[in-house]
């Protein structure tokens, strides 16, 4: 609890913009956002960018993932892959908030968080968590709705090598079965409408096993949201 008003705390006061390094202003200032966080047209299924018009990519007309929609809010690039560097790497969890508001203020974002009935973040392994000491996922989903947050019923059943630089193919097997959702907790899942949270989507391997352990329960609507979506 105390952890968590500091961190509260932390997210409210002056600070000096990570982009353009302006003083006094917040951990990232509105312009740096509305300069480097305009919408682009993505799949609707795997948030990669498409051309104007295009609804969804090839790849997910031909082989569907187990989303009905997945939203992204900004390329994996500068300045962005530094901000969550810091958040993920750096041992910086107060980026959270001002992250979440760059997720929160992407299209369609605040609809689906309305509709949802459960916002799951996407699990850790007891290593993984071990290591970098919180979950990055879990402390943007509870600032994107804090009530509807529930940390436990996704679960990470088995910890895997890092994802980073394997193949496709590679990373695919590599978290198949990693996910389950809680035994005694199915039917939460079960008809409802789900939004998974991340903070990055690279292959989208780990956000579809996830997503497929979800389908095994029943749910009825999957929406990813992720911070950043790689090329």
């Amino acid at each position: 609890m105390f952890r968590q008003l500091i961190l509260g705390a932390l997210d409210r006061l002056p600070a000096r913009c990570a982009i353009c390094h302006a003083w006094p202003s917040r951990v990232l200032c509105d312009g740096c956002v509305a300069r480097f966080a305009q919408p682009v047209p993505r799949c609707s299924t795997c948030a990669l960018k498409v051309p104007d018009g295009v609804r969804q990519c090839g790849a997910c007309l031909t082989h569907p993932p187990p989303l009905d929609a997945c939203l992204a809010a900004v390329d994996y690039a500068w300045p962005w892959s530094d901000c969550v560097a810091q958040f993920k790497f750096g041992g910086q969890p107060g980026w959270a908030g001002a992250l979440s508001t760059v997720l929160r203020s992407t299209p369609w974002v605040e609809p689906a968080l309305e509709q949802a009935d459960r916002v799951l973040p996407m699990p850790l392994s007891r290593e993984r968590l071990a290591e970098r000491g919180f979950n990055q996922a879990l402390l943007l989903a509870r600032k994107l709705d804090a009530n509807k947050t529930e940390a436990a019923l996704l679960l990470r059943t088995r910890d895997t090598p890092h994802q980073t630089a394997l193949p496709r193919e590679e990373r695919q097997r590599n978290v198949r079965g990693a996910f389950a959702v809680e035994p005694l907790r199915v039917r939460e899942i079960t008809g409802r409408r789900i939004v998974l949270v991340d903070d990055v989507m690279t292959s989208g391997a780990s956000l579809y096993a996830a997503a497929s352990a979800l389908r095994l329960a029943g749910a009825a609507h999957i929406t990813a949201l992720v911070l950043a979506r790689t090329e």
